[in-house]
């Protein structure tokens, strides 16, 4: 008994330290769930059709297992086409910046998964998981806002609505309260790591969850589970009968506009089929697929209009929600297709997508979802746009076209014609996203050309051409997934209202902004601390800064929440100090829309949204088990301590009833890493007392320091009386919106005008005030702006508005100035024979009363005496090539001015030939050419490169002359650049001190099997060759033959000096001379002859026979020397002068005619013998030159064979 008394102790040692650790090793093992369609909520469809909801389960080894679902990322899996947050209930608003969309590829932008939590740890940077609010808001930084007179009086409850206390300390109860709850396992699911749910909800009790077992090292789903439950979450029932028993489920879609109806997609490694359902899952229809679903967009009203993007790039529509599709266009840009979505709702059929032509360019088209055909289809925007740069956004197009290494960003609103958007003339934008359109102006954020790690925040006019600065140097960061993120976060609920953080000094601080980002000011403080100590805190040199991340996870907080019916109420985590820390993260609420502010939490915190805000609910970030929560009944005043199961629970989530009431959440979790999903449905309706009357309310005006004017007008809330347990019911928004008199601060500064340190909108040196009226003509007028426009939905009236608004104005005569006149296309090549369109633009003047002369410059001229017969551009055809000095000359009473435009008109360049001599002597001249066809094509740049040289000879003439100081074979290649397009041609040339040729001849019947083309010479070349040596003995080293063009058929054969013979010249001349007797007796005798086919034998025949020293000590020899080479040469260029014009072989297909590019007379204006050269001696004629591109080569056209 004693041994066993002392070893027990020790025992229960060793049973403690290993029950800890292992609650440490497994306790973060919890399933992790992530939204794969929350980009679903970005505005460009206008939409938020439901997809369901993924979370993935971690290994047994705490590793995060998950699979990158297309649709993780914004707008891949799904685009549009997964459940949004108050679709599924969740209790998480979009993040803003998910909004918004990116210019310069323009993309949609996601936030990524949070890392992997490890125990003990806490995550920084985390906060309140908002409420189901489907509103776009952004996230970004800010800057101190100047300061305005206040204006109006306080409200009701204090100082504007402001509570006494309102910034002091939370208060927690001690005692632990009960809140109703049941839970359900997934029995048999334990094995599966991911899961997606959708709760109908809007008076609906059902729920859908699809479970699946992702096999990673296959790389595959292996099995799928669906449930449903009709009772809110009480029980499930498991459908995989109803399915079939082995059918794989990958995906779950959900109509947005009628929630009983269901789609479910069959993993496509198994098969690609939908299952439909009409009664909320209840039963299901099965339809098979003819192509693999990537993502699909729900129509935004028509509930069984859909379209469905597939891995191959080709867009699908259905009428019958995916019982029959059709093909509408193949090529589409990922993510670039969009329903036609404006506030007049004409042309619901209508889509708008980014396609791929052709030749490989990006362009905007638009059709009917029924008839896409090439007849029927729109291209609204004239010319390319740059890959995945189309963004449909409400009243809003919006593309990217880049030129001259610059992006150009183009709007068009209410679907008219296209314009530049306009950014002060030297932001120089690098980047531009799209924040959000939210009442008819765009919010943009740009990072200019000296910022990497910034942007500045701009916002538009109505239409979306004029833009002002709202923010500079607002903080980004890259996503996991590449995505920007701009710290940028807009309140839900009230109007103008952004929080944003902007980097000051390599320090990154909290700004706040009502008026839409006009004013700025750092966020107070909070007077004390969570207990109860003073904070001594005092602005500028102090403030309160906050995180704001959201979550693209409606599952999983981020760092701030907000909510439509709960205006009010911002939760958020952060920190105090001079900037954004993450470290000593605390949680703050602001229960007066961000005036003051109040610390509930020293930890992170997941905060949502109960009953409209009238219930906080707070849920503590970790990775260890939990059992209790904490509820608010006051805006975050006092805090009680609820359990919601008995035994503690690995959280991996949290989903909130549908609806604007949500009473009812469930918490997602498993009590180890090996047990079932659990499912605990809390049930808050116990908790109130009653339904709330008038009585349980009171008066809140919104306001700002206690500036009641916010965004020209007072507006006054109901909110619950805090003392009041009562159940609030549907939100009612504010009670009394009276306008204010407008007053300096209701306006912001006008395009081109920037706001000085006194108060006043001035010009920016680069803007001249004048050129609005620009486009004016005399008798008509325009809008004189005074430096001010008034802040977008400001409802101010009265007041200063008459003062600050822009006055209608006559429009002034001027003298034409600034002429310019450019091609449609912004380029300076046109092809002969097809149209020209000219544009001319004035910066001041006219047009419609001036006097237009242009001349083409071949020739042919017009005049026109108003610009209203040339809207669309002057059109010309140009029939010949050349260069064209185009001139333009606008005049009228006032004065004239006049323009240059010089138009380069091309031919098609199809085919290039290099012509040179088979063989040549050592430092003597050589001359190449350059044939082209057709022979007249335009402004041309030859590039030529010698042997091994690594630097080209460039001139502006296809014809060079040059010499070669080292005996041996040597290549020569020319390169054509004509246009955008670039041809070549390679040769090899033999060069020796001495050679002799001899023409050589065949049998006639050899004429009727030439189809005289470059392969077939080559061949026959190669043929003869093979022959002398057979019938000579000669080496092969010193023959070269090479047969020529045209007919008859006729040959060069060249007698080379052996290689690795003596040097002497009396040797080599003997050596020649030995084999050349030795080839022509061969010949005479008709030894040399070969088959063409069976039966056709072909006799090689002597012409005649030549010397060519290329080098002799002998004076009297070099010059007949150079007669008989150039004899030969000349004799070459004859006979393919006459191959040019020979008959048609019979069963053969002649070479193609030359087409004709005419020559024109031409300005004659370029520099003569422009080249380049190095390491070698080269004299060129004179040419011209002009940029190229797309190299292409043509096919060697052979001369010889050498080997």
């Amino acid at each position: 008994m004693e041994k066993v008394a002392g070893w027990y102790p020790a025992w229960h040692v060793a049973l403690l330290y290993w029950t800890w650790l292992f609650l440490f090793t497994f306790g973060f093992t919890g399933a992790e769930i992530t939204c794969r369609s929350c980009h679903s909520q970005v505005k460009p469809q206008h939409q938020h059709p439901q997809q369901g909801l993924l979370m993935h389960l971690r290994t047994d080894r705490g590793e995060k297992e998950q699979r990158r679902f297309p649709g993780e990322k914004g707008g891949e899996r799904g685009q549009g086409a997964g459940m949004d947050a108050e679709d599924a209930g969740l209790q998480a608003p979009f993040d803003p910046t998910l909004s918004g969309a990116k210019i310069s590829g323009w993309e949609t932008r996601t936030l990524t998964r949070e890392p992997e939590k490890v125990a003990g740890e806490r995550r920084p940077g985390e906060a309140a998981a908002p409420a189901g609010d489907h509103r776009r808001r952004g996230r970004g930084s800010g800057r101190r806002r100047r300061g305005r007179s206040p204006r109006g009086t306080a409200g009701p409850g204090g100082a504007a609505g402001r509570e006494p206390g309102g910034s002091g300390a939370a208060r927690f109860g001690l005692e632990e309260l009960r809140l109703g709850s049941t839970t359900f396992a997934l029995t048999g699911d334990s094995a599966h790591n991911q899961a997606m749910v959708h709760w109908s909800g809007h008076n609906s009790s059902v729920i859908l969850i699809l479970t699946k077992l992702y096999d990673y090292n296959l790389g595959s789903i292996t099995e799928s589970s669906l449930w449903r439950s009709t009772d809110y979450g009480t029980t499930y029932e498991k459908l995989n009968d109803k399915v079939g028993l082995k059918t794989i489920l990958s995906y779950l879609y959900v109509c947005p506009t009628n929630k009983r109806k269901i789609m479910l997609l069959t993993d496509p490694e198994v098969e690609s089929s939908l299952l439909i359902s009409s009664d909320e899952g209840a039963t299901y229809q099965k339809y098979r697929l003819n192509f693999c679903i990537h993502s699909l967009l729900f129509h935004p009203k028509q509930e069984d209009w859909i379209l469905a993007y597939s891995q191959d790039q080709k867009l699908f529509s259905s009428v019958e929600f995916g019982r029959r599709w059709l093909l509408l266009h193949e090529g589409v840009a990922p993510n670039r297709f969009y329903w036609s979505m404006m506030g007049s709702g004409r042309e619901p059929d209508l889509v708008h997508l980014e396609a791929k032509t052709v030749d490989g360019h990006a362009q905007y088209i638009t059709c009917r979802m029924q008839n896409c055909s090439e007849a029927t289809r729109s291209k609204p925007f004239p010319g390319y746009i740059d890959h995945n740069s189309l963004i449909v956004q409400d009243d809003y197009v919006f593309v990217q076209l880049t030129s001259g290494g610059r992006p150009h960003y183009y709007v068009s609103y209410r679907r008219n014609a296209f314009t530049q958007m306009k950014l002060p003339k030297y932001s120089l934008p690098k980047d531009m996203h799209v924040i959000s359109t939210d009442e008819s102006q765009v919010f943009a954020a740009v990072q200019e050309w000296n910022q990497n790690d910034t942007y500045n925040l701009y916002i538009s006019d109505t239409q979306g051409v004029y833009f002002t600065l709202a923010l500079e140097n607002v903080k980004s960061s890259q996503g996991l997934e590449g995505n920007v993120m701009i710290d940028l976060y807009e309140v839900a609920g009230i109007k103008g209202m952004f929080l944003a953080n902007k980097k000051i000094d390599n320090q990154v601080k909290t700004f706040i902004t009502y008026n839409k980002g006009r004013d700025w000011n750092l966020l107070q403080a909070p007077d004390t601390d969570l207990r109860g100590n003073p904070v001594h805190c005092l602005l500028p040199y102090c403030s309160l800064h906050l995180h704001l991340k959201v979550s693209e996870n409606p599952y999983t907080s981020g760092n701030i929440a907000s909510r439509d019916t709960a205006p009010s109420i911002i939760v958020a985590s952060g920190n105090i100090g001079t900037e954004l820390s993450d470290d000593d993260i605390s949680m703050f609420v602001s229960a007066d829309a961000g005036n003051t502010w109040r610390q509930i939490f020293e930890e992170e915190h997941s905060v949502l949204y109960l009953d409209q805000g009238g219930v906080l609910v707070a849920i503590k970030h970790t990775s260890l088990p939990i059992r209790h929560l904490w509820l608010s009944f006051d805006e975050g005043k006092s805090w009680s301590k609820y359990s919601f199961t008995s035994l503690p629970l690995f959280v991996d989530g949290v989903l909130g009833e549908p609806g604007e009431e949500t009473l009812i959440m469930t918490v997602f979790g498993h009590f180890s890493h090996r047990s079932e999903w659990q499912l605990v449905k809390i049930d808050y309706k116990s908790i109130f007392d009653r339904r709330c009357a008038e009585e349980d309310y009171r008066p809140w005006q919104l306001h700002s320091q206690g500036e009641a004017c916010i965004m020209g007008a007072k507006r006054i809330y109901r909110k619950r009386k805090s003392e009041k347990k009562c159940m609030q019911g549907k939100y009612a928004g504010a009670m009394t919106s009276e306008p204010c008199v407008c007053t300096e601060a209701d306006f912001d500064c006008d395009y081109g005008y920037e706001r000085h340190s006194n108060g006043q909108c001035l010009p920016a040196f680069w803007y001249n005030p004048s050129s609005l009226s620009k486009d004016c003509s005399v008798g008509q007028s325009y809008l004189n702006s005074t430096g001010y426009r008034k802040v977008v939905s400001n409802n101010c009236t009265d007041g200063v508005r008459e003062q600050y608004t822009a006055k209608p104005q006559q429009c002034p005569g001027k003298a034409p100035h600034g002429l310019r006149i450019i091609t449609t296309d912004g380029k300076l090549t046109a092809e002969q024979g097809h149209n020209v369109t000219f544009l001319v633009q004035l910066e001041e003047g006219d047009l419609q009363r001036s006097l237009i002369q242009v001349d083409f410059g071949d020739g042919i001229a017009v005049s026109y005496a108003n610009l209203s017969s040339t809207e669309d551009g002057i059109k010309h055809i140009y029939q010949n090539v050349g260069i064209f000095r185009v001139t333009v000359l606008v005049e009228n009473s006032l004065g004239s001015d006049n323009a240059v435009l010089y138009l380069h008109v091309t031919c098609p360049l199809e085919h290039v030939h290099l012509s040179l001599p088979f063989v040549t002597t050592k430092n003597k001249e050589v001359n190449a050419t350059a044939v082209l066809w057709p022979s007249q094509v335009g402004t041309l740049t030859y590039v030529w490169w010698f042997g091994n040289n690594t630097e080209p000879l460039i001139t502006l003439e296809g014809s060079i002359t040059f010499t070669f100081s080292v005996e041996g074979m040597n290549t020569i290649t020319v390169q054509v650049s004509a246009g955008n397009i670039i041809l070549q041609d390679t040769k090899t040339i033999a060069v020796y001190e001495q050679f002799q040729s001899l023409r050589l001849s065949f049998s006639p019947n050899l004429d009727d099997y030439n189809p005289d083309i470059p392969e077939w010479r080559r061949d026959i070349s190669r043929v003869v060759k093979r022959a002398l040596v057979e019938a000579t003995g000669i080496s092969s080293n010193h023959i070269l033959v090479a047969v020529l063009p045209g007919l008859p058929t006729s040959a060069e054969l060249f007698i080379l000096p052996y290689q690795d013979a003596p040097a002497e010249n009396k040797r080599k001349t003997e050596n020649l001379e030995q084999i050349s007797e030795t080839l022509v007796q061969k010949l005479k005798q008709n030894f040399v002859h070969f088959d063409l086919k069976p039966g056709v034998r072909i006799l090689v025949h002597a012409a005649h026979l030549t010397a060519a020293p290329l080098v002799d000590p002998t004076p009297s020899h070099s010059g007949s020397a150079m007669l008989m080479l150039l004899s030969v040469v000349f004799v070459g260029l004859a006979v393919f002068v006459i191959y040019k014009f020979k008959r048609a072989t019979p069963g053969h297909s002649p070479e193609p005619k030359e087409r004709k590019c005419n020559q024109g007379s031409l300005d004659r204006g370029l520099p003569k013998g422009l080249w380049i050269t190095k390491r070698f001696q080269a004299k060129t004629r004179s040419g011209s030159i002009s940029t190229a591109a797309e190299p292409q080569s043509t096919k060697e056209i052979p001369t010889y064979v050498n080997g």
